[in-house]
């Protein structure tokens, strides 16, 4: 049996690139690693994209998601190569459950007052919505913690989310079949900390780990964030 794969899912407004602090430091620890694109069209397209990479993935495979890549995580690992999965200050669904019917539980994070929405043209000639972060907004709501030149250049490069992604709802809860980890960021200003909690809570993860951290913790505290992951290859390894 191969050693695990760890393959890195980004959220929304991000790319790929947001959790490179930890592939550096994954890579020099001797650790596969993957991080796909998600494209944030729709939670069930991102989460088929997702797993088609997972198995793709000769032997098993460790998830982990930021943000919106929770979500995602929560559906794609239903492949059944995926051995865990790894929650980063994201949104473990339930089965049936979308992410504003989690979020609505709960007050409004900083972020839902600074989001702007514009449209985009689909395949089919419709009109589709792209929501992003108002920039002048984006480095104390999303990317507090972060050098100020870094916040700006991540604020005007950041990858827009569909808004049908908000109201689509989760067709598996993979955490049901497969054992989690989560990381609370404390500090996030995107999504409230008590979304974190609730959601690792009712998924039942094996460990969760807070951190006096922002959003962007992979950023902020990789050392953190590695650790929880090489915690969770231990374990399933």
């Amino acid at each position: 049996m191969p050693p695990p794969t760890v393959v890195l899912v980004h959220g929304a407004f991000a790319d790929a690139s947001s959790w490179s602090p930890v592939i550096e430091l994954l890579l020099e620890r001797g650790h596969q690693v993957l991080a796909p694109p998600v494209y944030n069209r729709s939670l069930a397209a991102d989460a088929a994209s997702v797993r088609s990479v997972v198995e793709r993935i000769d032997g098993p495979v460790l998830l982990a998601g930021h943000s919106y890549g929770g979500a995602v995580i929560t559906v794609a690992g239903d492949a059944g190569n995926v051995a865990g999965l790894v929650f980063v200050s994201g949104y473990a669904l339930e089965e049936g459950e979308s992410l504003a019917q989690l979020q609505g539980g709960f007050p409004a994070s900083d972020l839902a007052d600074h989001l702007v929405y514009s449209p985009y043209p689909t395949s089919d000639g419709a009109a589709g919505t792209d929501v992003s972060v108002d920039i002048d907004s984006f480095p104390s709501v999303f990317a507090a913690g972060l050098d100020p030149t870094r916040a700006r250049v991540l604020a005007v490069s950041q990858r827009p989310l569909s808004a049908d992604a908000f109201a689509e709802t989760a067709s598996v809860a993979a955490w049901r079949t497969t054992p989690g980890w989560g990381i609370v960021s404390a500090a996030d200003h995107t999504i409230s900390p008590d979304v974190q909690r609730f959601g690792y809570r009712r998924a039942g993860l094996r460990a969760v780990t807070e951190l006096d951290a922002p959003h962007l913790v992979m950023q902020t505290h990789p050392e953190e964030v590695t650790s929880v992951i090489t915690r969770a290859l231990a374990e399933i390894g």
